[in-house]
């Protein structure tokens, strides 16, 4: 971690992958890391932690699977959500999108739970920004 300030548009700019998120900083035991997405993500569930989504650019869509029923929140640039932990959620983004997430060190791009991972999306627990 640095201790020197991080612009989040030169963070974004330094790589292409989509899915892929880069750890911009840490909080206590937290990662901030931004990603740029574009499609669909994949469904999936982390048991243990909730999981906070900050759109910077572009729109995010988010479909739950929630006890009564499936649903889909739309996050336009400058809106926040979190999805709480054990519910089941898939991000896509038919735009494209860059979004900063802030979720425990460690935690898994993919989930604890998931189904197939398609090829376009990184399971990773953050990569370190170059």
């Amino acid at each position: 971690m640095t201790s020197e300030p991080v612009s989040l548009a030169h963070a974004l700019a330094s790589f292409e992958d989509l899915w892929s998120p880069r750890i911009v900083t840490a909080v206590n035991d937290y990662d901030v890391r931004v990603a740029k997405v574009e499609g669909e993500h994949l469904w999936h569930v982390h048991d243990h932690t909730d999981e906070f989504f900050l759109v910077l650019a572009g729109e995010l869509r988010i479909a739950l699977r929630e006890p009564a029923g499936e649903r889909t929140v739309v996050l336009p640039k400058g809106s926040v959500f979190t999805v709480p932990r054990g519910t089941e959620h898939k991000p896509a983004a038919p735009a494209g999108a860059s979004i900063l997430l802030f979720e425990p060190t460690g935690t898994s791009t993919v989930g604890d739970r998931h189904d197939d991972i398609p090829d376009h999306v990184d399971a990773t627990t953050g990569h370190a920004l170059s």
